[in-house]
């Protein structure tokens, strides 16, 4: 049964935040809360609403990946990979078209962008970026980042950032995600003039949240259970692929041995030379298809990676939810402790050892004057507390409705994303498997007219 929200002038003992059922709008309501505005006062930066922008009217591209060489911060040369972005909208407000927009960004940017919305979207599980150095590689494939097949990969990567970001419900309407798709000049000091540096949560205090919370939300722990064993179960899972395909690549160049000895086969035979001409064609054609194949597996790989590099996202909303918790447990704690003060100043008892106490025994009383002072600053700062607890109490409610509206709206993507890409995954190994046994129907044939 639901409790009630924490009343602090009749329970000052530290309670969990209390977990919301969805709300019965679904994501709607989180949305209107947005669009309404999502930021501090003074940081110059609205969230936009769906009057002066609507990504579902505007197509998304990463349409090429150039390299580039030019000077880091410390003036030293470095060598890197720009990203043309091309926006175009499908429909003006007065119904005509209008043309494309086109920019370059770097890797380093579309990081400024996912860290700035972790900070002011505490509660949505933010859509992660390719990986910036290739893993789980089988040993045909080039762990270069500047390798030309990497860095095409990484380009279809960050465009599905992009447009995992324009489909979001709560994301899409945010104006540094828009000036991203359409302003290059000034774009970084656009975000750093947000501020949310100086907002983002330190690792240590976040570590300290996770060991020193005493009332964890039961969903909220199981969901960090259960990112920890997602990324696990794809980690072994893209393990396996890389051997499968090393062990793969292997079979297929060794039918390539065919070929030859087959043509070999053929220079001394008359009757049977064609036969095992034709054959050994084949064969050659057999080897050299893998690396089509794998190189279609690796894309199937990127999209096994995303959701693994999600369950860190999962992770993040999690770590938030902690460190909420921490904080309203150490206000209500101190809350406790400034009404134990005031009651043993108006009774003139003490209950628990302090230096206060020892102080009073070894110095004398205080004056009544002073008492009353000292009551009157901690009736101040009781008034405060009550007010910051129930302030912590309605923020983390509200957390809570929101991120388990847009954790359900996350696994509804996710059994949809990983049940598709493994139904095409198991697809193109049969397509795979029908082209081996043709090709050795074709030798067949080839065999038989000898």
């Amino acid at each position: 049964m639901e409790q009630a929200p924490l009343d602090p002038e009749r329970q000052l003992q530290p309670a969990p935040i209390e977990p919301l059922g969805l709300p019965d709008s679904g994501l709607e309501a989180a949305v209107g809360e947005e669009a309404e505005g999502a930021r501090d006062a003074g940081s110059g930066v609205d969230t936009m609403t769906e009057n002066n922008f609507g990504l579902k009217k505007i197509e998304i591209s990463v349409s090429e990946a150039e390299k580039r060489t030019g000077r880091n911060a410390m003036n030293m040369q470095e060598t890197y990979t720009a990203y043309l972005i091309e926006t175009r909208s499908v429909e003006h407000t007065d119904g005509q078209s209008v043309l494309t927009d086109s920019l370059w960004r770097r890797y380093s940017e579309f990081e400024l962008l996912r860290n700035y919305l972790l900070v002011y979207y505490p509660h949505v599980v933010v859509p992660p970026l390719p990986e910036k150095r290739a893993e789980f590689v089988w040993h045909k494939l080039s762990a270069d980042n500047m390798d030309p097949d990497f860095v095409e990969r990484r380009r279809i990567g960050l465009e599905n950032f992009l447009l995992r970001i324009a489909s979001h419900p709560i994301l899409c309407r945010d104006k540094i995600f828009y000036l991203f798709l359409t302003q290059e000049g000034n774009w970084k000091e656009t975000v750093n003039e947000t501020g949310f540096q100086l907002k983002a949560d330190s690792r240590l205090k976040a570590l300290n949240a996770t060991f020193r919370v005493k009332n964890p939300d039961k969903r909220f722990t199981e969901l960090k259970h259960y990112s920890d064993e997602l990324q696990s179960v794809i980690s072994h899972l893209l393990r396996v692929r890389a051997r499968v395909a090393d062990r793969l690549y292997g079979v297929y160049k060794v039918h390539g041995n065919y070929g030859r000895v087959f043509s070999e086969w053929s220079a001394i035979e008359k009757e049977m030379g064609d036969g095992l001409q034709s054959a050994g064609h084949h064969m050659d054609v057999y080897a050299s298809s893998i690396d089509d194949i794998l190189e279609d597996e690796e894309h199937y790989a990127d999209q096994l990676k995303e959701y693994l590099f999600y369950a860190e996202a999962l992770r993040a909303v999690c770590r938030k939810h902690e460190l909420m918790q921490y904080d309203l447990e150490m206000a209500a704690q101190d809350l406790a402790s400034k009404k134990q003060q005031c009651e043993e100043l108006a009774t003139g008892t003490v209950r628990t050892f302090s230096l206060k106490g020892m102080t009073t025994k070894l110095f004398g009383q205080e004056t009544p004057e002073q008492r009353e002072a000292r009551i009157k600053v901690l009736e101040e700062q009781i008034n405060e507390g009550e007010q910051q607890l129930k302030s912590k109490n309605l923020e983390g409610r509200e957390f809570v409705k929101n991120a388990w509206a847009d954790i359900e709206r996350f696994k509804e993507q996710k059994n949809r994303d990983l049940k598709e890409a493994l139904i095409s995954y198991a697809v193109m190994q049969i397509s795979m498997c029908k082209k081996g046994i043709q090709v050795w129907t074709n030798a067949k044939e080839c065999f038989s007219k000898m």
